[in-house]
């Protein structure tokens, strides 16, 4: 019976929904804590590791003497499996673009649609006795008639777009890996632009683009200089894509209006961080991909490749690393 690490830890509960989906003639192998010798201990025997949100290291996968796929339960690898030590070991890596994409566009409608309104700031005053109905209209503007950038137009981009569109919004796309495809343009009321043309021109930014060494920090200081103070930035995504710091210049000088964000630079987030004391900003602990309809969803699609490659079948969704 192949034996699957689960590398993050999670609650009894949603180690029950995995194993509720996933077939017979596998064994799930999970976590009682967040400690890294544990991890050491428990993948020695397993054949496959499932990578979520938190990183498999080089100290772990050397550990684990009978590794032979990595399969990562989204599709952002860049940060979160070191690829040297598989290329190094010959172990193979997945990915799973199921399941991830309806949740992570509806959260960043989501996250669009509460700092447009200040909601978190209306909430926690309301729950302190202030009643906020005039004072907020100044700054609270509506998601209709606006013009959103993706920053990123791969599934989750589009089916962001689609949310939107819904809403009586248009939008500009920056993707250079991107095919343009009128067709689904014209549809998603879409088109595409160069990235200084989309933080000047666009009421919303919603980023949507993986973590590399190209978009590391890729809105930074300059950025936010180019963007119009209305502008309401996005972030579903990777933290490190924004570099905080000038994101809190901004938020704080008033240089942009507002922003959302379900990712940071650091996370769990410091409760000192500066952006936990600005009203004009919406946060959100990296969820934006966790639900129930999620997991099972990415669950199933996982499991049905990992069946495959026990059949000795071709994986779908490998990523081919660099030998």
């Amino acid at each position: 019976m192949p034996k699957i690490f689960y590398n993050s830890l999670g609650t009894e509960e949603m180690y029950g929904l995995i194993r509720e989906v996933m077939p017979e003639g596998f064994e799930l192998v999970t976590l009682e804590t967040d400690e890294d010798g544990e991890r050491r201990r428990k993948i020695g025997d397993c054949e496959v590791a499932i990578v979520a949100a938190k990183p498999i290291d080089t100290s772990v996968i050397e550990a684990a003497g009978k590794l032979r796929l990595v399969h990562h339960q989204g599709v952002g690898y860049h940060d979160t499996v070191d690829t040297r030590s598989l290329v190094k070991r010959g172990i193979r890596l997945a990915l799973t673009p199921a399941g991830t994409t309806t949740g992570v566009a509806e959260h960043a409608l989501l996250l669009a649609l509460a700092a447009a309104k200040r909601l978190s700031f209306a909430d926690s005053e309301l729950r302190r006795g202030r009643w906020h109905i005039n004072s907020l209209r100044p700054v609270s503007v509506e998601i209709c008639g606006k013009v959103v950038g993706y920053i990123g137009f791969g599934q989750i981009g589009q089916a962001t777009a689609r949310r939107f569109k819904a809403f009586g919004a248009t939008g500009m796309y920056h993707d250079p890996y991107a095919s343009h495809d009128p067709r689904r343009d014209a549809e998603l009321d879409v088109r595409p632009g160069d990235l200084e043309e989309l933080l000047t021109q666009c009421d919303i930014i919603s980023i949507h683009t993986p973590l590399t060494d190209e978009t590391r920090h890729m809105i930074s200081y300059e950025q936010f200089a180019m963007m119009k103070p209305t502008v309401i930035l996005v972030n579903t995504a990777r933290g490190p894509i924004v570099n905080e710091a000038a994101l809190v210049d901004a938020l704080s000088s008033g240089r942009i209006l507002a922003a959302g964000l379900d990712v940071f630079e650091t996370e769990p987030v410091d409760p000192n961080s500066p952006l936990c004391a600005l009203e004009n900003i919406v946060m959100t602990p990296h969820i934006s991909a966790g639900t129930i309809d999620a997991l099972k969803g990415k669950m199933r699609a996982l499991f049905a490749n990992l069946e495959r490659f026990f059949r000795g079948e071709p994986l779908e969704n490998e990523v081919k690393l660099n030998h």
